[in-house]
Parts: C-alpha cells; structure tokens; sequence
C-alpha cells in the first residue's frame, strides 16, 4: 500500500465522519434553530469586548485618574482659579466685560445696595477647575449709580459680535430696569452645570 493510498483512505473516512456528524445534526434540529443560534452568537461577539480585561501594562491609579480629568477647553479655563471671586481669573468670569461686583459691595451674583438688576442678561460657559465641569453663567449688569470702578476685567470666552447680542458682552444691558440706565458693575450667577 503506497502512501497516496492511505491518504486516500483518511479522507474518505474523515469525510464519512464528517457526513455522519453533519446528518444527525439535521436530523435533530431545524434551519431556523440553526439560525437562531447563528444569529445570537454574532450578536454576543461584540459583548465580549465590553468585558474587564486586565491589560499588560496599565498605568497605575493616580495616573489613570489624572487621565480621566477633563482638561479645559479654552486658554482662560486652562488658568482659572476658584478661591478668589476678587481677582479677575477666577472661573466664572470667563466671559465678563466690566466691573466686578464684588468689589463694589455685592456679591458674585447680588448687585450692591443702591442698584438694580438689569431684566436681561448676556451668557457664557465657563470651566471650573475645582470639579472639571462646565457651568452656563448668566452675567448681569447692575444698574442705577455711577460706576464704581475698583475691579474691571474684560475676558472673551464665547464672546459674539453685537448681532449675537446673547452672547456679547460689550453691550450695556441696563436698559429696562425702570430706574437710571447708568452701569455699576456686573455680576456672574451660576444657571446650570453644561457637563
């Protein structure tokens, strides 16, 4: 018996075997039991990525949460600060164009004694460096007496033409306000967390 003969014979005996396998198979299921498990299959290999995988050369804790930290989106937000709402970096005014309120006797968002609120107020997003979120900050013009002077910052994060009025803050928003148009200071409230 030469070798190609042996040959010969596995083959016909492996493609027995696997006619028989393939046979009872057939015998036992249907083509739609086939192909629901076909189609589930298909569909649980891409779970799979989904699983915990412990990865050869992970960084260690403190380098992954450094990681995880979200970076500020715009160069004002990358020099923020939170601890001083006297000084001019301080986060919620990324956007402000005027004198600080809380210099002239009022607060981060109160107007001081004496003035009034403008009813309309133009708008920025400003990133806190304290938490790593964004906030929407309404800025408001304080209105009814003489500007006070003492801080005035002029920062442009998001800042838009005049023809954007909601997003501009050069204009003067004291209109409205029922007492005098005259400009104070400006203040910075909090309306939501973006991210």
């Amino acid at each position: 018996m030469s070798l190609s003969d042996s040959g010969k014979k596995q083959a016909g005996l492996l493609d027995r075997l696997t006619e028989t396998t393939l046979r009872r198979i057939a015998g036992r299921s249907s083509r739609r039991s086939v192909l629901t498990r076909l189609g589930g299959a298909v569909a649980a290999v891409p779970a799979f990525m989904l699983l915990p995988v412990s990865r050869a050369g992970a960084t260690t804790k403190a380098a992954g949460a450094e990681a995880a930290k979200p970076k500020a989106k715009t160069p004002f937000g990358a020099k923020a600060q939170a601890k001083n709402d006297l000084a001019c970096d301080y986060w919620r005014y990324c956007a402000i164009d005027g004198n600080l309120c809380t210099s002239c006797g009022g607060g981060v968002h109160t107007c001081p004694p004496g003035t009034a609120p403008s009813p309309t107020s133009w708008i920025g997003s400003c990133y806190n460096p304290q938490d790593g979120n964004s906030y929407m900050i309404a800025y408001r013009d304080c209105c009814g007496q003489d500007s006070c002077n003492e801080v005035t910052c002029l920062n442009t994060d998001g800042d838009q033409p005049s023809y954007r009025p909601m997003a501009n803050n050069d204009i003067i928003w004291c209109f409205g306000t029922g007492t005098s148009e005259m400009y104070n200071c400006s203040t910075a409230a909090i309306v939501g967390k973006i991210s």
